[in-house]
Formats: C-alpha cells, sequence, structure tokens
C-alpha cells in the first residue's frame, strides 16, 4: 500500500491511511490543517494509544497554542540535561529488578523485567509507591486495551474495565494532587499540583498521562530491543561494544516501534498525494510503514543497528514529538547496560512469539541466562 496507495481511504474504517514518511511528516506538522483533539465519538478504538487517557484535554490531544501551555510547566524537566540527572535513580531501579532474578537460570523478560523496570521508574519520578506497580500496570493495560475478535460483548466488556480504571486513575491522582499542592517536592505530581496554568482536571490528566505513556512504551522498546537483537545474533555484539548500545536502540525504535500508529482529523480540505481529504475526515499516520520508506531508508527491512543516519519517527514529528523520548532512551540505554554486564549469556527463546493487540510487543519472551562471575574480592 504505501508504494501504490500511499493515501487510501478505508470504506470499512471509514478514514484513511497514510504510508509515506513524507506524507505523514507533513500532516504531523500541518497544525492548520489536522487536528489531534478528540471526543468520545471518535474512534473509540482508536490505534494512537496514548490518546486514550480517556477523559481529560492533555498535550497528546491539544494544538498549539494550548499544546504549549500544556506542555511548557514541564517540558525543561524533559530535556537531555535534566534527563541526566535521573541517571543513577534509573541505574539504582535497574539493579534492583535484576536483583530479584539471582538464582534464576530462565525467566520472562517481559513479565519479569521489561514491566516492573520502566513502571518502577516512572513510580519514583511521581513520587508513588512502586509496591503498587501492578494496579499501575493493570490500569494502564485497560486504558490501551483494543478487542481481539470485535464481538459486541468484547467490546462492551472493555468499555466497562476501561471505565473503571478511568475512575480509579482520577480519584488516586487528584487525592494525591491536592495533598501535594503548596509542596517543595522535586517529583512530577508536586510540579504539576503547583502548575497555576492547569486546571485540577489537567493536573489529573497529565499524571495519568505520564504513568501510562512512561511505562508501556518503554516495556516493548525493551522488549522489542532484545528480540530484535536475539532474532539477527547480535546480542553479543552489543555487549562488547562492537556495536553502540545507543545506536542499536535507534534502530530498534525504526525496525519496532512500539507505537505503529497514531491518528489525526483533518480541520481544513486538503489535498495529500492526489488524494481529496475533506475537513472532518479522520486519518491514521502509520508511523510503522513510514519508518520502513526505501525513499528514505536504505534497505528498510533489514534490522542495521549501524544505521546512520537514522531519521525515524518512532517517537512522532513536529510539536507532539514525545516529551518522554530522551527518558525512554535514556532507560533503554542503562537497562541494556546492566542486563549484559549482568549476564555473559543471554538467549531469548523466539518459537511461538505471542503480539500484543495493542501497542507493537510480545506478551511474553522467555530467556535463559548465564549470570557474569563476580569480580573476585
Amino acid at each position: 500500500m504505501r508504494s501504490e496507495t500511499p493515501v487510501r481511504f478505508d470504506e470499512q474504517r471509514e478514514m484513511w491511511d497514510i504510508f509515506r514518511y513524507e506524507d505523514v511528516d507533513r500532516v504531523l506538522k500541518d497544525h492548520d490543517a489536522f487536528t489531534a483533539r478528540r471526543t468520545r465519538e471518535d474512534n473509540e478504538f482508536s490505534s494512537d494509544a496514548e490518546n486514550d487517557t480517556g477523559m481529560f484535554q492533555t498535550m497528546i490531544t491539544a494544538d498549539p497554542p494550548e499544546h504549549n501551555r500544556l506542555r511548557g510547566f514541564v517540558d525543561e524537566r524533559f530535556q537531555p540535561g535534566s534527563i541526566r540527572e535521573y541517571q543513577p535513580r534509573v541505574e539504582a531501579v535497574t539493579e534492583d529488578v535484576l536483583d530479584t532474578l539471582v538464582g534464576e537460570e530462565q525467566f520472562d523478560f517481559v513479565d519479569e523485567f521489561a514491566i516492573p523496570f520502566p513502571v518502577t521508574v516512572i513510580a519514583e519520578l511521581l513520587d508513588i509507591p512502586a509496591e503498587r506497580r501492578d494496579q499501575f500496570k493493570a490500569w494502564s493495560d485497560a486504558l490501551i486495551a483494543r478487542p481481539k475478535n470485535g464481538t459486541r460483548m468484547e467490546i462492551q466488556q472493555i468499555q466497562q474495565e476501561r471505565q473503571q480504571a478511568q475512575q480509579e486513575m482520577r480519584d488516586y491522582f487528584g487525592k494525591l494532587v491536592a495533598e501535594r499542592r503548596g509542596g517543595d517536592g522535586d517529583d512530577f505530581i508536586t510540579l504539576a499540583a503547583n502548575a497555576e496554568e492547569l486546571s485540577r482536571e489537567e493536573k489529573v490528566g497529565f499524571c495519568i498521562l505520564l504513568l501510562l505513556a512512561g511505562n508501556i512504551t518503554t516495556t516493548n522498546l525493551l522488549t522489542n530491543a532484545i528480540w530484535s537483537l536475539e532474532e539477527q545474533g547480535l546480542t553479543d555484539t552489543v555487549r562488547t561494544g562492537e556495536i553502540g548500545r545507543k545506536q542499536a536502540i535507534e534502530e530498534v525504535l525504526r525496525y519496532r516501534s512500539p507505537v505503529q500508529s497514531l491518528t489525526r482529523i483533518a480541520i481544513a480540505d486538503i489535498e495529500l498525494n492526489g488524494k481529496q481529504i475533506q475537513a472532518g475526515d479522520v486519518v491514521t499516520l502509520w508511523l510503522g510503514a513510514a519508518n520502513r520508506d526505501p525513499e528514505v531508508f536504505d534497505a528498510p527491512e533489514e534490522f542495521r543497528p549501524e544505521r546512520r543516519p537514522n531519521r525515524h519517527m518512532a517517537f512522532g514529528m513536529g510539536v507532539h514529538f514525545c516529551l518522554g523520548a530522551h527518558l525512554a532512551r535514556m532507560e533503554a540505554d542503562v537497562a541494556m547496560q546492566h542486563l549484559l554486564e549482568r549476564f555473559d549469556r543471554l538467549d531469548a527463546n523466539l518459537s511461538n512469539l505471542d503480539p500484543l493487540y495493542s501497542l507493537y510487543g510480545l506478551k511474553s519472551l522467555p530467556c535463559e541466562v548465564n549470570r557474569t562471575a563476580p569480580p573476585a574480592e
């Protein structure tokens, strides 16, 4: 479809699909013609998972200049310089999670590392108890759940579970925002609580968005990294430094982006690649297809961690470029470093892979490991 119908209207879904890098880039950057805003009626099971905080306007679903107000109060805290200050805390979390695997020769990488690690990191940054990470994960899963079969009963069940998760998160973060207003803590809830430019609902929405986007996408980035390196036989090459970790992570982001698509709504009539899109039309932007566009990437179907330049759009483009991109990159780099230092062999079982039905990743990834011998006293 990228080569033959790069801009295509799907009659069944009643929306446009955009596949080429150039067109996706144009839509993401054209806020005069396409809006990120949503209503409850719009695209109920949108493929844009990060939009589904469900009840609040957030920076993800706002256009400039409203977007700038909702994001501006926290933007500096997610810049590379500030993110580097968090690295010691992230390293400590990594070691704590790895310590739970002491003595294990087999473990599920998803359940026992890729899930607890980013959930614990984001809990630290929000200053909420990491012991509740199972609850945080359950909330996140409910908010991004998608129907597998599309039956009415299944859809109703997903809707009920989503509404319950939304209400529980609203109550939980609403209480914390009220308690921390006027406080001098350096956590993100206190920062939001003291942001005079935000309403109470916007503060709660920010906390929900940070918890959701801050753990599930990173879980899948880590899982997809091990999956890709093991599939290509490159784990030891990264371990020895022959291929840099950061380069490998960037290629994972291109090759197996956790977020494969975003959604926009046209607010003006516009021609795109010879097709007439009307105001009010829903547009799905396929990041996964754009990240394998041969007009932009050489041998795009090949996993090449040495690829330079690597202008992937796994974190989006334009003003909505992912707020947590630098944090996710740092988390992945730290996690890979400590994993490969702890284990001198990490073999993933790539048979019978079970994909997720929401973001791009796996439900499980069994691994066998040998532990690196501890240094002599």
